[in-house]
């Protein structure tokens, strides 16, 4: 350990597969802990938007994204060691199951030496629990698994028998019953964004209090976390006006996003197309992802912003429009019920919310700004018309490939971009 390491208790939570219940025990634990007036600091493993938006919540802080490839590990080391300095428990949720994925979050625990707690739903099952706890603690070499919690179950002596499953070398640290008033509400992208929930904060506190009934709150062991140097952000934007559109259909941020932009020495403008906010007086803007189709009469009937967002891109003024606020740039946006609405008008094109899936996977770019990692995930399917300024690489050779739209200053695509993956890039973006 070097003399600059801090020490903090700290413990990734995973699972054998998505929709077992990460976020929900994630959750509970940030909560409860908070309450006990701990500063809990919460990772989400991977690109994801929307859990950390329940994270924050229950935390009472931001939660970052970490991702060994596309923020770098010296980005996750820098942050988890700057948590470390201020927390007193440090959370990180995985992504999908424990061992999927490149990188994976069996790939990020081993590399920053996290216990895991794997989640297991178990309301189909009782002594199968054990065996698959038994195959991810065992699965790969070097892996610390800290414990096994059991999601859904129906009864005490349900319980009882995940419990008795378990080989002595596990650790049971306890269940959450199967209760509808404990699930987060989920649809077609994930989760159902934090703002659009009218008592989140209930749903958190009672999570927290089952979790404090039937589960161990113990903190978990500490970990050390060294300090590592990241890429210095220069303050080229000093006094550079940036519209950002911020409301249930433009919701998706990276909070490292927002904080490379003011230490980068930017004015941040948010506004609200939703209710009605005019375009504000700004040297750049951005339209970054979220749900338009789930709000296309009214982004529709926005026709004065549409003419100021067209006058801004025809004046030469920079513009970023990232996967929803790309959606919302082009001529028009069929929902999934086959309803179709004029949209911006900024980027020739149509687009059409698909049943399935259209594309997911991790992105990196190259522009002539420099070049930025990010992921795409969506379910819309677009016909654009204007050539492509540059195509993505997927670095896990995935099918998933996004091209890149350019006009004037404007630069439109379906990849979220994270923005200290290259902070010379992202700043000339939106650079007068």
């Amino acid at each position: 350990m070097t003399m600059d390491a801090r020490r903090c208790p700290a413990l990734l939570v995973s699972a054998p597969a998505s929709g077992q219940g990460k976020t929900s025990v994630t959750a509970a634990l940030a909560r409860w802990h908070a309450r006990q007036g701990r500063r809990v600091r919460v990772f989400k493993t991977g690109p994801d938007f929307l859990d950390p938006m329940i994270l924050e919540r229950a935390s009472g802080a931001p939660a970052y994204q970490l991702d060994l490839w596309m923020t770098g590990e010296a980005d996750v080391r820098a942050r988890l060691h700057a948590a470390a300095g201020e927390a007193d428990l440090i959370l990180v949720e995985g992504v999908m199951g424990l061992f999927d994925g490149a990188p994976s979050s069996a790939d990020l625990a081993q590399t920053l030496g996290l216990p895991v707690l794997a989640v297991i739903d178990g309301s189909a099952m009782a002594q199968t629990f054990g065996a698959l706890a038994v195959g991810l603690a065992r699965y790969r070499e070097g892996l610390a698994m800290y414990g096994v919690a059991a999601n859904r179950i129906g009864s005490a002596h349900h319980a009882k028998l995940l419990r008795e499953s378990l080989s002595p070398e596990l650790q049971w640290l306890g269940a959450l019953p199967r209760d509808a008033q404990l699930a987060l509400p989920e649809r077609h992208l994930g989760l159902v964004s934090a703002g659009e929930l009218s008592d989140l904060d209930g749903l958190l506190d009672a999570l927290a209090d089952a979790w404090q009934l039937h589960a161990s709150t113990e903190l978990p062991p500490e970990v050390a976390f060294a300090p590592a140097r990241t890429n210095d952000v220069h303050a080229n934007l000093h006094g550079v006006r940036i519209a950002v559109a911020r409301d249930a259909a433009f919701c998706f941020f990276y909070p490292a996003n927002l904080d490379l932009l003011r230490q980068a020495g930017a004015e941040l403008h948010f506004f609200s197309p939703l209710a009605g906010d005019a375009l504000p007086d700004c040297d750049a803007a951005w339209l970054p992802g979220g749900y338009p189709e789930l709000h296309l009469q009214t982004l529709s009937q926005r026709t004065d912003l549409h003419a100021a967002l067209r006058a801004h891109r025809d004046a030469g003024k920079p513009l970023l429009a990232e996967c929803g606020g790309m959606l919302f740039a082009l001529d028009s946006l069929t929902d999934r019920d086959g309803a179709q609405a004029p949209m911006a008008g900024l980027l020739r094109g149509h687009a059409v919310m698909q049943p399935r899936l259209a594309a997911l996977g991790l992105q990196s770019v190259a522009l002539p700004e420099g070049t930025l990692r990010g992921h795409t995930f969506h379910y819309a399917k677009a016909n654009i018309e204007s050539p492509a300024l540059a195509s993505a690489i997927n670095p896990n050779g995935g099918p998933s490939i996004e091209a890149v739209y350019r006009d004037a200053r404007m630069t439109a695509s379906f990849v979220h971009f994270y923005f200290p993956s290259d902070p010379v890039a992202a700043t000339r973006l939106f650079l007068p």
